[in-house]
């Protein structure tokens, strides 16, 4: 079985009740909900939740929604809780204010870490033209796709002033139901409370992230101009005419 768990919270520090913004008519976390049952390797998806009002849009929308405790501190604490109740072969986290996300990218993160079961966990990486952002996270990683480091910086620093690439990660992760739950054990360490990114905390542990180059279009909605430029291409996004 795979599950698919999508992690969405009412409250926002940049955007008020960002998952109930609407975009072409429907409430940011039910086109993510769609998309990803749209998904042709995902068998059950639930959004996991601690707002009664986001539990009530999803199952309006004939979603499937589990309230959950108030007092995880982030998302992946909240799936954790969730995955518990299932014997999942993987579990997929799927960010709630991904609104533009492609099943198709999740059903190519689960194939990658089928085939490449000797990481824990799996994130796909993106180019990204805007790496001053701090708001995007930046990840570096080696030639056999082991991720070294996220970061918030614009990594790696181009020191000779070279036309380089930068890569962000998408916000899909798969994890081993095991590394899950170890993960949820650990407690925050230094590079992790900087940074302020969650899977930083499985590097400080040594568990393994794999990831592979995406060629991915979607994007989270942190900013104001994030849900403009959302609301301009939604329209006209090929996904959206399947729901």
């Amino acid at each position: 079985m795979i599950l698919g768990l999508i992690p969405s919270r009412l409250n926002s520090s940049r955007l008020k009740e960002k998952p109930l913004l609407k975009i072409d008519g429907l409430p940011i976390i039910v086109h993510t909900l769609k998309r990803a049952l749209l998904s042709k390797k995902i068998n059950k998806v639930i959004v996991c939740t601690d707002d009664k009002k986001i539990y009530d849009v999803v199952r309006d929308f004939g979603g499937e929604a589990i309230i959950t405790s108030k007092k995880h501190k982030n998302g992946t604490e909240r799936i954790a809780e969730v995955a518990k109740k299932f014997k999942p072969k993987l579990v997929i986290d799927i960010q709630g204010d991904e609104p533009l996300v492609d099943p198709k990218d999740i059903d190519k993160v689960i194939n990658f870490h089928l085939k490449n079961k000797q990481f824990d966990i799996i994130v796909p990486s993106m180019i990204t033209k805007k790496p001053e952002r701090k708001n995007i996270v930046k990840v570096i990683f080696d030639r056999k796709g082991k991720v070294l480091y996220f970061s918030r910086s614009s990594i790696p620093f181009n020191y000779k002033n070279k036309s380089i690439l930068y890569y962000k990660d998408l916000s899909i992760v798969s994890f081993k139901p095991k590394a899950l739950s170890q993960f949820t054990k650990f407690k925050m360490g230094n590079l992790e409370r900087i940074e302020g990114i969650e899977l930083i905390r499985a590097l400080e542990n040594n568990q393994t992230i794999g990831t592979f180059v995406s060629k991915s279009t979607s994007f989270s909605v942190d900013v104001n101009d994030d849900l403009l430029e959302a609301i301009d291409v939604m329209p006209n996004n090929p996904v959206r005419k399947r729901y």
